[in-house]
């Protein structure tokens, strides 16, 4: 408990007064935070004045970056797309038995990618991926026929983000220990997307705030007018 205090006291020491921070800054402060035994991920959480029913944000991005993790990829295909993905370097590849093992329970994979035709197929593992934000989606690329260019994207750090039901848009940006200028790019790569997404995003008063956070550390919220599209 008292390590936690510490903790604490030391990181509402570097927050200091201020409600919203430059970017870089806010960086700096989470860099300056106390040590962990880990690499803590730094993620972006942006709260928006729309409702997911009428108006959902949904896309993907590419982190110029990466997010400095290795996201297990499983995709589900046939034939000759089966040595796509492979060769591509994708973790887990097949269609029968791959769906047989995922309705078993087997869930060891961070995304999945699939070929049109097994979409019929993967139905049956709706309640089992949907829940768990698996689901291969069109709109996301994780549908496709270039499995080996979905494949080598995802290693690359592309990531899908989607507004939740509290209309809320989160994702990881990258690891602590990345320089700032490698957080700011991946940071801003990440927001302009959400803004770009959709023409309501251009309005600011539909964005409620921006905020940038790391694992063990204080969430802070940024200035969110120098994310205006133009």
């Amino acid at each position: 408990m008292a390590k936690s205090s510490k903790r604490q006291k030391a990181i509402k020491e570097l927050v200091g007064e201020k409600k919203e921070y430059e970017l870089k800054e806010a960086i700096s402060i989470l860099k300056k935070g106390p040590k962990t035994n880990f690499d803590q991920t730094v993620e972006v959480a942006m709260k928006l004045n729309l409702e997911q029913s009428s108006t959902p944000i949904r896309g993907t991005v590419s982190l110029p970056h990466g997010t400095g993790k290795k996201s297990r990829i499983a995709v589900f295909c046939k034939g000759d797309f089966e040595k796509q993905a492979r060769e591509a370097g994708a973790d887990h590849v097949g269609s029968d038995e791959l769906i047989k093992k995922v309705s078993g329970g087997w869930l060891d994979f961070d995304v999945a990618v699939a070929t049109p035709d097994m979409m019929r197929e993967l139905a049956r593992l709706g309640k089992v991926l949907g829940p768990r934000g698996l689901m291969p989606n069109p709109k996301s690329g994780t549908v496709t026929t270039d499995v080996a260019k979905a494949v080598k994207e995802l290693q690359a750090g592309k990531i899908e983000y989607r507004m939740d039901k509290q209309s809320g848009v989160k994702g990881p940006v990258g690891k602590l220990s990345f320089s700032e200028d490698a957080l700011v790019e991946n940071v801003s790569s990440f927001i302009n997307a959400v803004m770009g997404s959709n023409l309501k995003l251009q309005k600011m008063q539909n964005v409620k705030s921006i905020a940038i956070s790391s694992t063990m550390g204080p969430g802070l919220k940024l200035e969110k007018s120098r994310f205006r599209q133009s």
